[in-house]
């Protein structure tokens, strides 16, 4: 299967004139970069943050549009920044659901397995064997595993889960993994950010232009807010580009066009479930992707069955590409998040392997949501990218652009914060 990337750049029919700034700040946030901006208001106070989100509250792409799971960090390369910061980012977002009272569950999770598939858990259980605490990890931490997993027979699984099929040969189980409201916790992001010396939330307002500054290190960015046909320029001293799906269409603007970045966009379908062969179960249950030719294991992980806090089950997200449109709208992806019945079939197929007493007639559309890819289906392992441009080269004036920040964006949100802002910027120096 391929799918055509979408190469398009912000202000492209150059329908935004350049305008002189009328003020300057020092980190401007672009997107929902919430965790990033709450870091960067905790590290430097005296210095002025602005969070600009083009919708009239944060979370409206991707944050609010997932399974809302505190992921262990089992599936992606060892040495990979998704794998780094999924870890560190677990446990940030454990002490801070403790310490701001944002509710979540540890409820673990079950990776089961026909006995085919046994040799794809038995490597994730090797590799979590060998994973050693990431930086900025508390020594005191270091004498236990980073990533707990025990490998179980079906037998002992149903017995966890009894619903689980017979086929189940085997299972992972993975007790560090949970649930979060993710609401309640960009509520607390955005507090700490509004009750800082000098952040700001800025929010029903687009970036529409951005250019390097001649005059002095930073970058002109021009925003209109609402319906308004024009706004006002400023000078940001530096940029962080946290602009989810359409961060590759901010950072085109300052690209060469024969250097410009293609988006690739995947939805992923949920469907809410009321019905039997589920009475039973606590724990988040995965399949083993499809591994092999013309799989997808890097792009999907499955249609696993997830919790939320009131104990509603889900099933998904499955795996959609979506071609862009010939205009190269970069926002032709909202047209897809009304959810259907079309993907209905396709998801009970896939969860009858693991859980055979659910009902088709149980399944019903729930949300959709998108992934921001930076490669298409026939390509393998994509690790998140942090991208740095300069205003000149001196060095100065700085771009920090955070690409393909898809799943375990949400688990690693506050140990990306900590990556930009103390190992990209320097933290307090």
């Amino acid at each position: 299967m391929k799918v055509r990337g979408l190469v398009t750049a912000l202000n492209g029919n150059k329908r935004y004139r350049f305008k002189v700034p009328d003020y300057a700040i020092d980190h401007l946030v672009i997107g929902g970069g919430l965790a990033v901006a709450q870091r960067l208001a905790q590290t430097f106070p005296e210095r002025s943050t602005y969070l600009v989100e083009r919708h009239d509250t944060a979370g409206e792409e991707t944050s609010s549009r997932n399974s809302e799971v505190i992921h262990a960090g089992l599936y992606y390369p060892p040495d990979s920044l998704k794998t780094r910061l999924c870890l560190r980012g677990r446990h940030l977002l454990y002490a801070r659901c403790q310490a701001h009272n944002i509710p979540y569950r540890k409820t673990g999770k079950l990776v089961v397995a026909q006995e085919a598939q046994r040799p794809y858990i038995e490597s994730l259980h090797a590799k979590a064997q060998k994973f050693s605490w990431p930086p900025h990890s508390n020594h005191a931490e270091a004498h236990s595993p980073v990533l707990p997993t025990k490998l179980i027979s079906g037998d002992e699984a149903r017995e966890m889960e009894p619903d689980l099929h017979t086929d189940i040969a085997a299972a992972l189980w993975s007790p560090e993994t949970g649930i979060i409201d993710s609401h309640t916790l960009m509520e607390s992001l955005e507090r700490d950010i509004a009750e800082s010396e000098n952040g700001e939330l800025v929010y029903s307002t687009r970036v529409v232009r951005i250019d390097p500054s001649r005059n002095e290190p930073g970058w002109i960015v021009q925003l209109v807010t609402g319906d308004a046909e024009e706004g006002d320029a400023l000078l940001a001293r530096t940029v962080i580009n946290c602009a989810g799906l359409t961060a590759p269409f901010i950072l085109n603007a300052i690209l060469p066009e024969s250097q410009r970045i293609p988006m690739y966009f995947a939805r992923g379908s949920y469907a809410s479930y009321r019905g039997p062969g589920v009475k039973q179960i606590s724990r988040l249950i995965y399949p083993c992707p499809a591994v092999g030719k013309d799989s997808h294991a890097f792009h999907s992980l499955g249609t696993h069955l997830t919790l939320d806090l009131q104990g509603k089950i889900r099933f998904g997200p499955d795996l959609d590409w979506l071609g862009p449109p010939v205009d190269n709208d970069p926002d032709f992806w909202q047209k897809h998040l009304v959810p259907n019945d079309s993907r209905l079939e396709l998801m009970y197929q896939a969860v009858k392997q693991y859980l055979p007493g659910v009902s088709q007639e149980g399944f019903q559309p729930d949300y959709c949501g998108v992934r921001p890819k930076l490669v298409g289906p026939e390509a393998g392992f994509q690790d998140f990218v942090f991208r740095r441009d300069k205003t000149n080269g001196h060095g100065e004036g700085e771009m920090i652009s955070l690409l393909g920040i898809e799943s375990p964006g949400l688990t690693s949100s506050l140990a990306i914060a900590e990556y930009v802002v103390e190992d990209l910027m320097g933290g307090a120096a």
